[in-house]
């Protein structure tokens, strides 16, 4: 019974760290180690409201991401590089529905229970009883898109996207250096070792 909890546990933690989501695609039959060189396109505008279209945020994204190519031996080059980089930022303002549980408990510690509702502190516990949509709720959600382009082709090669919630641009921006590494992960080549 105690390891049941304990791996119940760690899979709580695991998902509670897990705030940003990582996704990829690619050409399945290419073979990137034949692209030695990179070179980079400038960032596509997203015609969206964004936290990332300032210098700083900027420099976070192409130096980490410099460093992460680096680290898969690809060479920067200014003249006929064999592939493309570039990246996309986009926020978009979203919203989600708040709900209210009335259970059988009756108040806050009886009928606020599995569902979150800023109203009441956060988080309730599990407990009987319905939950009925109270209100909406508006938040930003943030995506950086890194997109490889064959120079040969003229086509996307690949694409990877690294998608979160934001609560604080400041601290967004701070974090995407860590968001852009991530990215880099899954390039088709390994970093080498």
């Amino acid at each position: 019974m105690k390891k049941i909890l304990f791996f119940f546990l760690i899979g709580i933690f695991v998902a509670s760290c897990s705030s940003q989501q990582y996704n990829t695609t690619r050409v399945q039959k290419l073979d990137f180690s034949q692209f030695k060189t990179y070179g980079w396109l400038p960032p596509v505008d997203s015609l969206s409201k964004s936290y990332f279209d300032n210098n700083i945020a900027q420099t976070n994204i192409m130096e980490s991401a410099n460093q992460e190519l680096a680290g898969r031996n690809l060479q920067y080059s200014k003249d006929n590089p064999d592939i493309l980089f570039r990246y996309i930022a986009i926020v978009n303002n979203k919203s989600r529905l708040i709900y209210g549980n009335y259970g059988w408990g009756g108040g806050y510690w009886g009928g606020l229970r599995g569902f979150y509702n800023p109203w009441y502190g956060g988080w309730g516990g599990w407990g009987g009883g319905y939950s009925n949509p109270i209100g909406r709720e508006r938040f930003r959600y943030g995506h950086i898109i890194i997109e490889a382009i064959d120079r040969k082709s003229n086509k996307v090669v690949w694409q990877a996207r690294g998608s979160a919630e934001i609560k604080n641009p400041e601290k967004s921006i701070n974090k995407l250096p860590t968001v852009v590494k991530k990215i880099i992960a899954q390039y088709p080549i390994q970093a080498k070792k």
